[in-house]
């Protein structure tokens, strides 16, 4: 790095501001809903939900896993707050609580795709 761009960085950081202080709490809960996100099955669900509202038995046709499995990873989701259920009839209709947390997957899914093909 050239004395130059060295002072360029230096003068940028002390230009940027300050980042704001989060508190342990906030932190710790972020890290549990990224946790909540950290499987593919569950990616898959919620890039599934995306598109749009959907029963266990159209989430299992379309990931091909079994149900018990969708079941359980839905239960991990709806825990974080990232889905919510809604009864219609006999079936329970799975929905995203919001698309603010469905970005972080499609971003971090684009991320690994171009990682991917360097």
């Amino acid at each position: 790095m050239s004395i130059v761009a060295g002072a360029d960085a230096a003068q940028a950081h002390e230009c940027a501001a300050p980042a704001p202080v989060r508190t342990p709490r906030t932190l710790a809960a972020a890290g549990d809903l990224l946790r909540a996100l950290a499987a593919p099955v569950r990616i898959a669900i919620v890039l599934q939900l995306l598109e749009s509202s959907r029963c266990v038995h159209d989430l299992v046709d379309a990931l091909g896993v079994t149900q018990p499995l969708i079941s359980q990873h839905l239960r991990v989701l709806k825990s974080a707050g990232v889905v919510h259920g809604e009864r219609q009839g006999r079936e329970v209709v799975y929905s995203l609580v919001d698309d603010h947390l469905a970005h972080i997957v499609v971003d971090a899914v684009a991320h690994a795709e171009e990682g991917r093909s360097t």
